[in-house]
């Protein structure tokens, strides 16, 4: 059996980037051969709540039409935000845009400030899957049928149209989160990729274990979805390029990253020996969060001496 290439995609939240900013990194990425990019589903940062923010969809849709290659994602959407039928079309649309490249992330949202502020009810985390299970019911309905009926305890759509279909036959689903009963299950039904967070990424092993067995439950082939894991990457040309980098790093992602415990620190070759042992375990695709948020040095380091070397 032929390896599975592994995929590279740089995980970046927009806060305090200007769609310029945004724009300019995603043309260095594909000039630089990343599979893909994610900006994230929030509309400010928590604690900086005045810093600029760009919402995420409307920003994936000018990337699709400013790119031509990268695959472009949010990691993940809050099925709370919008209308399932909705999403069904806004996703629909922006693949249409891309030409096929769109990756529709779904989760069951989590920043109960952004709820509180933006005024949506912050259920419990149990109704929030739960609702999330019927989302992503309407939104397959949607993606894949004619119309679409569904009556639920918490959505619903009767007799819904969805025209134009995706370009792609079938509209990648990346379902992110490590919730063992309801998330592997509704992952194990519903996705071609499962993204495990990097707070769980020392477990993913045995969640994939977990996740296979859903599979099984639920009729589908575990070998069918693509593991993914959230990563944290402080990476320096040399050891005093990585000694000035995990200073940056401390400063930009120390507030929402345990970098001890969850990152992988280095040189290229330390780096690329840090992911190989991530591949030992199953994961073939990666979203990297870098330590500078992936400035240009850093990308470009990575795509020249750490991706060959894999």
């Amino acid at each position: 059996m032929a390896e599975t290439r592994p995929t590279f995609s740089l995980f970046l939240p927009q806060a305090g980037s200007s769609f310029e900013m945004i724009r300019e990194r995603a043309a260095l990425l594909e000039e630089l051969g990343y599979d893909g990019l994610w900006l994230v589903d929030h509309f400010f940062a928590a604690g900086m709540p005045d810093l600029d923010y760009l919402e995420g969809w409307t920003a994936l849709a000018a990337l699709a039409e400013a790119t031509e290659k990268l695959r472009l994602g949010l990691m993940v959407t809050c099925q709370s935000y919008r209308n399932p039928a909705l999403l069904a079309k806004m996703a629909c649309t922006v693949d249409q845009i891309s030409g096929g490249r769109l990756e529709l992330g779904i989760g069951a949202g989590w920043m109960e400030e952004e709820y509180q502020a933006y005024g949506w009810e912050f259920p419990s985390m149990g109704k929030r899957l739960a609702q999330l299970g019927e989302a992503l019911e309407i939104i397959n309905g949607m993606l894949t049928q004619g119309r679409t009926t569904f009556s639920g305890k918490h959505y619903r759509v009767e007799d819904a149209p969805c025209a134009p279909k995706p370009v792609q036959k079938r509209l990648p689903i990346t379902i992110g989160g490590a919730g063992e009963k309801i998330l592997l299950k509704l992952a194990a039904k519903y996705a071609t990729r499962w993204n495990c967070p990097m707070t769980n990424a020392h477990d993913i092993k045995r969640l994939h274990g977990v996740l296979a067995a859903h599979c099984e439950t639920v009729g589908t082939n575990v070998g069918d979805i693509v593991v993914s894991e959230q990563l944290p990457i402080i990476l320096g040309r040399d050891e005093a390029s990585l000694k000035e980098k995990r200073g940056i790093a401390k400063m930009m992602i120390g507030s929402w990253v345990d970098i001890k415990k969850m990152a992988i620190v280095g040189t290229p070759d330390q780096v690329a020996e840090g992911l190989r042992a991530k591949m030992a375990n199953g994961v073939t695709d990666f979203a990297i969060v870098f330590g500078d948020l992936g400035m240009p040095d850093t990308l470009e380091t990575f795509a020249k001496e750490v991706i060959p070397a894999l």
